[in-house]
C-alpha cells in the first residue's frame, strides 16, 4: 500500500471511530493506551503486549456491524489505522526505551562516521559497472527520512524505498552491461556502503522499533526480503573489520587512526569557533561592566569642581568592542544571494531547476506530492532556524502565526498524514496519556501531555476528490 493509501485508510479507520457503535473500541484503545504506558519499559513484553492487542482489535473488527460487507483490502486498512494511530501515542515510550539501545546507536553512528571517510565500492567488491555514487545519493535521502516518522509501517517504508532505489539501479546497471540480473551478492555490498555513507541515526533503534511493533503479519514478502538484508546489513557494519574491507590490518588502522584525526580536528575547529563567539561576547561584557563600575566610582566620590575635573578614561578593552566583527541578519544574506541570483542568469536558473516544484502550479500537483513537500519544507525550515540560531538572531519565520500560515494557503494545503493529528487535545477534562505538540523544527514530537476522553472527537483533515484517487 502506498502512503496515500495508507493514510486514507487511517481517515476511514478515524471516520468509524467515531460513530457511536464504535465506542467499545474507542474505550479499549484507550485503556491499552494509558496501561500500557504506566509500566515500565520491557521490550519484549511490550512487543508481544502490542502484537496481541493488534490481532485482537483487528478480529474483532471482522466481526463488528460497523465492517459488515467490507472488502480485505479496507480490513487490512482499518488494521494499519489502528497500528497507525496506537504506535504513535505510544513512540516516546517505546522508543529507544533502554540505555543498552541507546549506546548502540552511538557507537554504530561512531563507527559509519570513521568507516565513511575512506571506504570505497571497491572495498566491498562492489563491480564497476554497478557502482553509481551519485544516484546512490537517492537512496542515502530516502533513508535519511527514517527519524521523520513515528509509525513502524512509515518508518519500514523509508527503508523499503532506499533498498528499491538500489535494486533498480543494479538492474538497470546489468541490462546496460548486458549481465544476468544482480542478486543477493551485488544487493548486499551497495545496501552497507549506503548505509555508511548516510549515517543514519539512531539505525540500531530503528530497525528494533519495526521488528518489535510492526504487525508480524505485514511484514512478509518483499517487505521482509528487504528489512533482513538491512539487518544484515548492520551486522556487518558492527563488526566491520579490515577483512571485511579487504584491507591489510595496517592500512585499516591508517584509515581509522586518520579519519580520527579529521573528525577530532573538525570538532576542534567548532570548539574553536565557540570558544572564539564567547570570547568576543566576554569582552563586550567586561567592558560593559568596567565601564558601570567606574561611573559607580566616580558617582561614590564628591563631585569636583569645574575647573579641576578631568575627564574620564575610557574603560579598558572598550575599543576591543568594535573589532568585532558585525553579524549580518538574514535579511542581509537572502538580499546577496537573490542578487548573485539575478546577475548569474545560467547559473541561477540551473540552480533553480534543482527545486522541481517551484515551477509548478497548485493544478499541476498530485495528492502523492503532499508527502514529499511537507518534508521538503520541514528541512527548509530546520535549516533556517538553525542557520539563523547560529548566527545569533531570531527568525523572521517566526513573525508568521499559523492562522495566518492557514489562511494564506488553505486551499492549497493539506494536513500531513504522518502526524496522525491527536483525536482528543481539544478535551479539557483529559486523562494521562499523550498529546500531539510540533518540535522547534518543525517535526511532531510527543510530549507527556493530557490525552482526550475520547478517539471520537477528532476534527478530520478532508480533502476533495478522495474517491477520484488511484490506489498503487
Amino acid at each position: 500500500m502506498e502512503n496515500t493509501d495508507v493514510f486514507l485508510g487511517l481517515h476511514d479507520f478515524l471516520e468509524r471511530m467515531r460513530q457511536p457503535s464504535a465506542s467499545d473500541f474507542v474505550k479499549s484503545i484507550k485503556s491499552f493506551i494509558v496501561s500500557f504506558s504506566n509500566n515500565a519499559p520491557d521490550p519484549e513484553r511490550d512487543s508481544a503486549s502490542v502484537q496481541e492487542f493488534f490481532a485482537k482489535m483487528e478480529g474483532a473488527f471482522r466481526a463488528h456491524p460497523l465492517w459488515s460487507g467490507c472488502s480485505e483490502e479496507e480490513l487490512e486498512s482499518a488494521g494499519e489505522g489502528l497500528e497507525k494511530y496506537v504506535m504513535t501515542k505510544l513512540f516516546s515510550r517505546v522508543y529507544a526505551s533502554l540505555a543498552d539501545d541507546v549506546k548502540i546507536d552511538e557507537q554504530l553512528s561512531e563507527k559509519m562516521a570513521l568507516i565513511q571517510q575512506f571506504i570505497r565500492p571497491e572495498n566491498l567488491d562492489i563491480k564497476p559497472n554497478f557502482q553509481n555514487e551519485t544516484s546512490w545519493l537517492l537512496a542515502q535521502k530516502e533513508l535519511l527520512k527514517i527519524n521523520m516518522h513515528k509509525a513502524p509501517r512509515d518508518k519500514l517504508v523509508c527503508l523499503l524505498s532506499c533498498c528499491k532505489v538500489i535494486s533498480n539501479l543494479l538492474f538497470n546497471a546489468s541490462i546496460a552491461s548486458n549481465e544476468n540480473p544482480p542478486g543477493a551478492d551485488e544487493f548486499l555490498p551497495v545496501l552497507i556502503y549506503v548505509i555508511i555513507k548516510a549515517n543514519p541515526p539512531q539505525l540500531h533503534s530503528n530497525l528494533l522499533y519495526i521488528q518489535r511493533y510492526r504487525g508480524q503479519s505485514r511484514l512478509t514478502g518483499e517487505a521482509a526480503y528487504f528489512f533482513t538484508n538491512i539487518l544484515s546489513a548492520e551486522s556487518f557494519i558492527s563488526n566491520i573489520d579490515a577483512k571485511a574491507l579487504s584491507m591489510e590490518e595496517i592500512e585499516f588502522e591508517k584509515n581509522m587512526e586518520s579519519a580520527r584525526a579529521l573528525l577530532s580536528g573538525l570538532s576542534s575547529d567548532v570548539e574553536a569557533i565557540s570558544n572564539k563567539n564567547n570570547l568576543d561576547e566576554g569582552v563586550g561584557h567586561y567592558s560593559e561592566l568596567v565601564e558601570t563600575s567606574s561611573q559607580a566610582s566616580v558617582e561614590s566620590q564628591v563631585r569636583p569642581k569645574p575647573t579641576e575635573g578631568k575627564p574620564r578614561t575610557e574603560a579598558p578593552h572598550a575599543k576591543d568592542q568594535s573589532t568585532v566583527m558585525e553579524v549580518p541578519s538574514l535579511s542581509d544574506l537572502e538580499n546577496k544571494g537573490a542578487t548573485i541570483l539575478l546577475n548569474d542568469q545560467t547559473g541561477g536558473r540551473q540552480a533553480l531547476r534543482d527545486y522541481p516544484y517551484l515551477f509548478s502550479q497548485v493544478g499541476d500537483l498530485t495528492f502523492k506530492d503532499v508527502e514529499e513537500l511537507l518534508s521538503q519544507y520541514k528541512q527548509l525550515v530546520f535549516k533556517y532556524v538553525s542557520l539563523s540560531r547560529g548566527l545569533g538572531l531570531t527568525t523572521e519565520l517566526s513573525s508568521y502565526s499559523n492562522s495566518e500560515m492557514y489562511s494564506q494557503h488553505h486551499h492549497e494545503s493539506f494536513k500531513e498524514p504522518e502526524d496522525v493529528r491527536d483525536m482528543t487535545s481539544n478535551d479539557e477534562s483529559a486523562g494521562e496519556g499523550h498529546r500531539l505538540i510540533d518540535g522547534p523544527d518543525g517535526t511532531s514530537l510527543f510530549g507527556e501531555e493530557n490525552v482526550g476522553s475520547g478517539l471520537d472527537k477528532v476534527v478530520l483533515p478532508q480533502h476533495e476528490g478522495n474517491n477520484e484517487m488511484s490506489q498503487s
